[in-house]
């Protein structure tokens, strides 16, 4: 479980920026009637606990994969992956991002609707087709299978996506 701890802990290190991103997507200015009547300067989109997915990819991967996004279907030893989980119904929004060079930033992001890519892959499995672009054996000594979706193929599924500051490797 150790290569599972090691990516975590790279990852861990943008949730900084990744919490300051959701909150100016997630959290809104309501109107001016909600402050003068209810003491209201800021909702948040639900009240109810809102789970989101993130995921943050290495920079070499965003020259080719800069337009897609991938998420883990299977793992060798049986472990429950992502993609069971999403289609269960687990999670409301997806974050999915590129570090830049250094490995320090997010150099391209996306915020996706989970529940858009349920109905996406539920509409597609039910008229026989494949939901994914893809399917993938990762190159971790073929223990991770994972699926490839592409962004434009899923309606409603982008809420916000950025190109950042942080220098891209080039595509």
């Amino acid at each position: 479980m150790s290569d599972w701890k090691d990516r975590k802990k790279w990852s861990d290190r943008f949730l900084p920026e990744i919490k300051r991103i959701l909150g100016e997507h997630l959290i809104g200015e309501p109107p001016v009637e909600e402050d003068m009547l209810r003491n209201t300067d800021l909702t948040v989109l639900r009240l109810k606990e809102v789970r989101i997915a993130c995921r943050v990819r290495t920079p070499e991967y965003y020259p080719r994969y800069a337009n897609e996004f991938t998420i883990r279907s299977g793992y060798k030893d049986g472990v429950k992956t992502e993609l069971p989980k999403i289609i269960e119904g687990w999670g409301d929004y997806f974050f999915y991002g590129f570090s830049d060079r250094e490995e320090k930033r997010l150099c391209h992001w996306i915020l996706g609707n989970l529940n858009a890519l349920r109905l996406y892959i539920n509409k597609r499995l039910y008229a026989g087709e494949k939901p994914w672009c893809a399917e993938m054996t990762n190159t971790d000594e073929e223990k991770t299978k994972f699926v490839v979706f592409r962004y434009k193929d899923i309606p409603d599924f982008l809420i916000a996506h950025w190109k950042g500051e942080a220098p891209c490797p080039q595509t």
